[in-house]
Parts: structure tokens; sequence; C-alpha cells
């Protein structure tokens, strides 16, 4: 009966210390092959990004086994003595990085930290305002099918026909509908916000503001775009993208001390953090996923350090590049060009529709995603545009020089969709390139 027992010991100690590859070879031969599209192919969904190898191990530590209802110092589980240590590393972090005196990093993504926040602020049925998902919106800032247009109420901004947000514009509208909750933040628009504008049209009707910075919070710590902080009542972000870290969220703001546990005297900006705390715990989540809080605190860590601004600089610098040589080639790029880290592209005059032109550039080895434009006549499944960034291949170290190659190879295979001899010949360009700017060179699964 002991050898029995010892023999069941003996399996149950080696599984937990078996490889992907030993106890699950098909999983892992899936991962391997994502390992070398990445490497081989040029990632250029603006969302995207690449984490650090010390991300990666966060994200596969152990923080993962631990239960955390709560937050540090007031949990519902015990053992959370190492997992307090670790929520406030990555607490101070973003305080510090982004000049508040709150922090939530809790929120499992972007949609969820929105979702958090409308919670706290509105009362359902109470109206919001976002920027149309068609015009670049997200589909959490009351896009009618999602939470955010179905438990509010719900009135869309649009663009100019160019594709600028048009402030004067978006001021008589608010006026007009008088939101208690004004959502700015974009998935698809390629230039900077006037966040001192976008808090005085805001405030003219005692509406908060909440800055959705998923996309620039990279850009933002590393100095080439203005931030919301001052201006946005709330500001969400998640922590991939431009930030560089693990696919989460968080939510930054200014006010008195939080104090979770208990209801706040009123709704008001003073106790923002306990409104927030509150609606993430115990409002929509239970424990937060500590592995990846942990490697939210390395990203965060990261962001400081002086190599990130050099780093945000050239994300810019390759895109206004990239969007320099394409304009060269004739691409219609939405208001003409980028700010920052993206680049929308309206292919009408190229007789190519939008998910054409993605099949294409993937086959070219060219991850790109398609895109509705302003008043975009298509349908969202195939629409008239691309977007595409500048974010992961700067992260392998791709400055001007490449974003010149880069732009022809993409000019050739739009010219030549239809041609697979041709898009396979670019792809091998493009792996000969990317062979230069090795990617996770010791990783590996099989």
């Amino acid at each position: 009966m002991n050898e029995k027992k010892e023999y069941f010991h003996f399996i149950y100690f080696v599984n937990i210390n078996m490889t992907i590859q030993t106890t699950d070879p098909e999983l892992a031969q899936a991962l391997e092959n994502e390992l070398h599209r990445e490497r081989e192919g040029l990632e250029m969904i603006p969302s995207e990004n690449f984490v650090s190898p010390a991300v990666l191990e966060a994200l596969g530590s152990v923080g993962t086994n631990k239960y955390s209802e709560g937050f540090p110092g007031k949990r519902y589980y015990g053992g959370n003595t190492c997992i307090d240590v670790i929520e406030t590393l990555a607490q101070t972090r973003a305080k510090t990085l982004f000049g508040v005196s709150h922090a939530n990093v809790q929120p499992y993504s972007g949609s969820p930290a929105n979702q958090a926040v409308c919670f706290a602020l509105l009362k359902p049925g109470e109206k919001l305002m976002g920027l149309n998902l068609t015009y670049g919106g997200h589909l959490t800032h009351g896009w009618k099918v999602n939470f955010s247009g179905t438990y509010y109420e719900s009135v869309q901004y649009v663009t100019d026909p160019d594709g600028w947000l048009n402030y004067d514009t978006l001021a008589k509208q608010v006026l007009e509908e008088r939101p208690k909750l004004l959502f700015v933040g974009a998935t698809a628009y390629p230039r900077i916000f006037d966040w001192a504008r976008l808090s005085e049209v805001a405030r003219s009707v005692d509406a908060y503001l909440v800055a959705d910075i998923s996309h620039i919070a990279g850009l933002i710590v590393g100095g080439v775009h203005p931030s919301p902080v001052g201006y946005a009542d709330v500001i969400t972000t998640t922590t991939h993208k431009t930030l560089r870290g693990p696919r989460g969220a968080m939510i930054l703001c200014n006010g008195e001390p939080s104090e979770p546990m208990k209801t706040p005297p009123e709704r008001s900006r003073q106790y923002l953090p306990t409104m927030i705390d509150r609606a993430v715990f115990p409002g929509l989540q239970g424990g937060p996923h500590n592995h990846q809080t942990a490697a939210i605190a390395v990203a965060l860590h990261e962001a400081s350090q002086p190599a990130f601004k050099e780093y945000a600089v050239q994300v810019v610098q390759n895109a206004k590049t990239l969007a320099t040589e394409l304009s060269n080639r004739q691409f219609h790029l939405v208001t003409g060009g980028t700010d920052n880290h993206l680049l929308l592209i309206d292919l009408t005059n190229k007789n190519i529709g939008g998910a054409d032109a993605e099949k294409a550039l993937d086959r070219a080895g060219i991850t790109v995603n398609k895109n509705t434009i302003p008043n975009d006549p298509r349908k969202p499944y195939d629409p008239s545009g691309i977007r595409l960034g500048t974010p992961p291949l700067t992260t392998r170290g791709m400055k001007e020089k490449e974003m010149i190659l880069i732009a022809e190879w993409i000019n050739e295979a739009i010219i030549h969709w239809s041609h697979r001899e041709k898009l396979d010949d670019i792809r091998r360009k493009v792996k000969e390139l990317t062979g230069q700017f090795p990617l996770y060179p010791e990783l590996r699964y099989v």
C-alpha cells in the first residue's frame, strides 16, 4: 500500500515538472508555429507588440496559482503577503509613470476596464457618448450591440469626412445631448487628442471625461503624445499595445484614497478611487490574475527606463516615414498622415477591398487588419481600408531605412494582390529582413 502511494506521488511529481512539449506535443507544435510566424513576418497591426522575455517569464510565474480577491492588505483569502507586494509594485509604478494618485491594475483587459468605469459612474439608462466604431472608436464606447450601448443610452459622435475629429462639432453635440459620460479614445485615429479642449467640452455639461488611451499609453509615457492627466476624470488603458506589456488593463484617476470595502459618502469626483475600485471588485470581477499583475509590474518598470522613451520616439518616426513613403506611392492616408503609431489607409483608388488586401499582405508575410474608413460605403467585414502600425517593428529594432523597404513591399503586394508567385517572392524578402532582427532567439516549444 505504501509503495502504491509513493508511485502515484512520483507520477504527480513528474507531471508538474514536465514541459508543454512533453505533456501536450500537439499544442507545443501550434505554439512553435506561431513563434516562427512572428519571427519570420512583419507584424504591423497597431494594437499588437512584442513583450520582453521578462514579461513572458512573469506571465508564466507561480502568481497564476493564487487567489486574492480584494486589494492589498484587504483580501478575502489568506496567504497573500507576497501577492500584496506584487500588486502594490504595479500600482506604485503606474501612479509614478502616469502622474496620478490612484491606479487599479486588476481589470482583466480593456473592455472590462471600460465596463467598470461605466458601472462606477453611470446608472443604467443614463447617457454616454463615444466615437462611432466605424469612424475609429471602440465597441465599449457605446456601440449598439455592446453592453455600453445596451444598458446605457448611447449617442455616438463621428469624425469629419476627412477623418479629423472636429472639436467644434463635438462641443455642439455635447451641449445638445448633455451626456453624463464622454468617452474619448480610438482604435483607428492617427492624430493627437487635444485633451484641454476635450475637458472644456465635457465640463460644459458637467460630464465625466473618460480618456481611453489604450493605443497611445506607451507614446504618452514616452513623451511623444500629450497626457490626459489633469484633464480627464478617469483614464483607462490596456497594458499591451504601445505600452508593450501583457494583455491586461489599468484604471487611473485622482481623488481621496480608496476605501473599497466601504460605500463612498457620495458619487462625486472626490471619491473616484473608491468608486472605481468597488466597480472592479466586487462589482464586476472576482480574484485578479496575479501572474498578469506581475507582468504588468515588469512592463511598467521597463517603461520607466530611458530606452523606452527612445523606443516611443522611434515608433512615431517610423510611422511618419512609412506614411510619407506610402503617400509617395499614391496610397490615400485618412487625415493625410499620422502623428502617432498607426496609419489608416483608404484603398478605394487601388481598386481592392480591405479584406482582399489583408489576405494578400498576409501571404506576403505582412500582417495588417482590414478596417473601416469614415463614411465607408462597404460593409465592415470587407471595408475600404486597412490599418497598420509600427510598434512591433520598432520593438525589433527597425528604423526608417526598413520602413522604406516595407512601404515598397506593401505597394507591390497591393498591385499584384492576386498573383501568388509575386506575393511569395515578397515573403522571401520579408523573411530575409526579419532574420536581421531576431525575435526571442532562445525560445522554443518543440
